[in-house]
């Protein structure tokens, strides 16, 4: 063979053997092995995927979809494997399992399961709801009560849900005092964000102002001693810290995620993003969210996103390399995903930073950032690592911050798909809706700063701003995609009232006022951010979010159809089962501990 022929051949064994390699590539996943078939029957099928909105039979094999749309639509399954017609849902709505954008579930469990002092009723999974206590000396005599019915003296009070502004009093260790002297109390305000402490727990926590003297927000009195204040997330992270084993006792924590998990059930929610994951202790909530996600009792997935602080202070440089490794533990509900950051302090507290015009008593809140150079400083190793980033964002300082760090990312390496996230969006300005959407940023809103807080932030940051907090109309009309959350415990993971608020932007718990209604968008829009717009913003649009060929057979099942009932009545729809992997949980089954 003369050169030309044997460089011709060679070039050919190499083009068959990239070939082969690029098949083997390509190669698609083998077939299911599909056993046994479960075909569901409803009324309505509303399957939130675009090329075919609406069923009546959903097929599901080993924990997934196999087809969708009517009976007669199944057989090519059902004529080839044995197939049971499961018709309890025959006169019932069935959506994709709803998702819990951005919450806090293991928190939430542990705040919601201990006593609470939160203003307005809050719903509990157990028994009838907490009515609330309007004002401040109904606070402390709830807490009084709570004190009174523990029986060790020297365990500590942990209470969740003071209201800042409903109450008209910062506490300090001398209002709470007032409760107990003894006994060491921990009162957690309704936004996470602030911690107030007594004279008791100072002492129990041998906290010092030497100890606390480079910890941001630890409040000092006139005589330069401890006035029992933690504000804001650096003091908050560090009593948590030092209070760990009385707040974060491994014994309660099987109860606690029981308590969240029927909670969010009997709200339709399947998965819940877990947006600070390692706030407590990175350890223990590892151990705790392995044992969650392969307990047959509970009947969620969970997305857990790192809070980059404690990861950067435990584990210095290795910090990115660490929370990768995480993805180790992935299983079919376990998924973990991105990174937390925090620009800015509360929108509850009036803690976040507000620049222009400021607050209405002068005051301008606080950012964790000095400039937009700073913050994009702080991610860049994240970025770089290709991490999806989620930014708690609040005030016009902070959302500002957000977009510009953002800006400076990409222009220093650019990402395509890279879903940066807003997150709250408090008090944004037309101009950063047209900015979120040049640089393709997505957001998740808060809505109960419209149906809860939008009369209560009235008279601090103006009439305007409050009522058009996180302008979703303006999101959706520039397509920028957006979902909705509650932030639990911030407020209840009740996603059908967040889709209420939504369409109607009226107050849930005062007059009924509308705020904002240019900013109310469509039901159908509103669907989208409970199911396919959720999944997308935590990076599992893959797998929940519609029902829909090859995903998970997660589904909520309701009485009514919330895109056709009036729109007031939205969030009166009651909720029946949520489907887990093809797996029926009745509401009626969780309203009561399991053993």
């Amino acid at each position: 063979m003369n050169l030309k022929l044997k460089l011709s051949a060679l070039a050919l064994l190499g083009l068959i053997s990239g070939l082969a390699r690029a098949t083997q590539f390509i190669e698609p996943p083998s077939s299911p092995d599909v056993k046994n078939v479960t075909v569901f029957v409803a009324k309505k099928i509303v399957t939130m995927d675009p090329s075919l909105l609406a069923a009546t039979a959903v097929a599901v094999s080993d924990g997934r979809i196999l087809s969708v749309g009517s009976l007669e639509d199944m057989k090519p399954w059902t004529d080839k494997y044995p197939t049971q017609i499961n018709r309890q849902f025959a006169n019932k709505v069935m959506y994709p399992g709803f998702i819990e954008a951005h919450g806090h579930p293991l928190l939430a469990g542990i705040v919601y399961s201990h006593p609470v002092i939160t203003p307005s009723p809050l719903a509990r999974p157990w028994g009838p709801a907490f009515p609330g206590v309007a004002t401040l000396q109904a606070a402390i005599d709830q807490l009084k009560k709570y004190s009174g019915d523990i029986k060790d003296p020297g365990q500590t009070l942990l209470s969740w849900g003071y209201d800042e502004t409903v109450m008209g009093k910062v506490p300090d260790r001398q209002l709470l005092d007032q409760v107990s002297t003894t006994r060491p109390i921990i009162v957690w305000d309704n936004s996470g964000h602030n911690m107030y402490v007594n004279s008791a727990a100072i002492k129990a926590y041998a906290l010092t102002p030497d100890k606390v003297k480079n910890v941001k927000g630890v409040g000092v009195d006139k005589d330069g001693q401890l006035n029992g204040q933690f504000l804001e997330i650096e003091a908050v992270t560090y009593l948590m810290g030092v209070a760990a084993k009385d707040i974060f006792k491994p014994d309660e924590v099987p109860t606690a995620y029981q308590y969240i998990n029927d909670l969010m059930q009997q709200g339709g929610i399947t998965t819940s993003g877990d947006l600070a994951f390692g706030s407590l202790s990175i350890e223990a909530e590892t151990k705790a969210l392995e044992w969650y996600t392969s307990s047959p009792a509970t009947s969620m997935r969970i997305v857990p996103v790192v809070y980059s602080d404690p990861f950067v202070k435990k584990y210095g440089d290795k910090a990115v390399e660490e929370a990768q490794n995480l993805k180790k533990l992935d299983n079919d509900r376990l998924f973990f995903q991105g990174v937390k950051f925090y620009s800015d302090e509360g929108y509850l507290p009036e803690t976040m930073r507000m620049e222009h015009p400021g607050y209405t008593n002068g005051s301008k809140g606080f950012s964790n950032f000095d400039s937009a150079q700073n913050f994009a400083n702080t991610m860049k190793p994240w970025w770089d690592a290709g991490f999806h980033i989620h930014i708690h964002s609040n005030g016009d300082v902070g959302n500002q911050n957000s977009l510009n760090a953002l800006q400076l990312l990409l222009d220093a390496k650019p990402r395509f798909d890279h879903r940066f996230t807003l997150d709250h969006f408090g008090i944004p300005s037309t101009a950063m809706v047209l900015k979120i959407k040049a640089l393709g940023a997505v957001v998740s809103a808060n809505m109960s700063y419209i149906s809860e807080r939008g009369k209560l932030e009235s008279s601090a940051i103006g009439v305007d701003r409050a009522s058009y907090a996180t302008r979703i109309g303006m999101l959706t009309r520039s397509g920028v995609i957006t979902s909705i959350h509650s932030d639990a415990p911030v407020s209840a993971p009740v996603p059908l009232t967040e889709v209420w608020s939504a369409v109607t932007r009226r107050d849930v718990y005062k007059d009924g006022k509308v705020w904002a209604p240019a900013e109310a968008i469509p039901v159908s829009d509103a669907m989208k951010m409970i199911t396919i717009n959720a999944a997308y913003t935590l990076g599992v649009e893959d797998k929940v979010g519609t029902i829909e060929a090859g995903k998970f057979a997660d589904f909520a099942v309701l009485d009514d159809d919330p895109q056709t009932v009036p729109a007031l009545k939205i969030k009166d729809v009651p909720i029946f089962a949520t489907v887990l992997g093809g797996k029926v949980v009745l509401v009626s089954e969780t309203k009561k501990p399991r053993k």
